[in-house]
């Protein structure tokens, strides 16, 4: 009996550790087009809130240049989006993006839906969850995937009771109101964006194949 409990137990771990991938084998195209310019396009909101739309847009400039990438500023190319009928990337999500290759010289475009976007000052928790698609401009396939629900937590701590509990709970809601549109925007894009492999300008390039990959899908709650 013990016998049959220890290859039972060594079966688990071998199958454990062979579901183990690396970013490598979970994003092979990136590796294999190796994008080098990325033009990122208007988020496709699915929530209520018109205004993030526009305001996480702002937020996904620098993680990805941090990560190696030159990317197209979305100041300069906004225009040519309302121009191309862009600005509403769904209808481009996936369509044909060779325009973006021919005009720009974009290798990839960065697509994002905001499924959601829900603040809440009495708790002081803000929830987004944000998918991001890269697509290569090239071949149209997809190139990396992964979707990230991210709480962040901007309480205040006022004291212990009375009027001090008070105060933490006024400066909560201010907090929160505060920090909604872009900080929540950006604590999203750098959990989930730190499994993108690194580009061409950056010191990791060709080197993260083997480290180990992320969840397709991470929940996390952040200060």
């Amino acid at each position: 009996m013990k016998k049959i409990l220890t290859l039972l137990l060594t079966a688990i771990v071998v199958v454990s550790c062979s579901s183990t991938k690396t970013m490598g084998e979970q994003y092979p195209a990136m590796y294999e087009e190796k994008p080098v310019t990325i033009a990122i396009m208007p988020p496709i909101n699915q929530t209520t809130h018109a205004e993030a739309k526009d305001y996480f847009y702002t937020t996904m400039y620098l993680p990805l240049c941090e990560k190696g990438y030159y990317v197209f500023s979305p100041y300069l190319t906004m225009e040519m989006f309302q121009q191309e009928s862009a600005y509403d990337a769904e209808n481009f999500l996936e369509g044909d993006l060779s325009t973006f290759r021919r005009v720009l010289g974009a290798d990839a475009a960065m697509f994002t839906i905001i499924k959601d976007w829900k603040r809440s000052n009495i708790g002081g928790k803000l929830t987004v969850d944000i998918e991001y698609i890269l697509r290569s401009t090239k071949t149209g396939q997809t190139l990396y995937t992964r979707e990230g629900n991210i709480k962040v937590d901007t309480s205040v701590n006022g004291g212990n009771g009375g009027f001090g509990a008070l105060v933490g709970l006024i400066a909560t809601a201010i907090n929160t109101a505060a920090t909604d549109k872009v900080i929540a925007g950006r604590k999203c894009n750098a959990f989930v964006l730190s499994d993108l492999p690194a580009g061409k300008y950056s010191n990791f390039y060709e080197k993260d194949a083997k480290n180990p990959a992320g969840k397709k899908f991470i929940k996390a709650t952040v200060k």
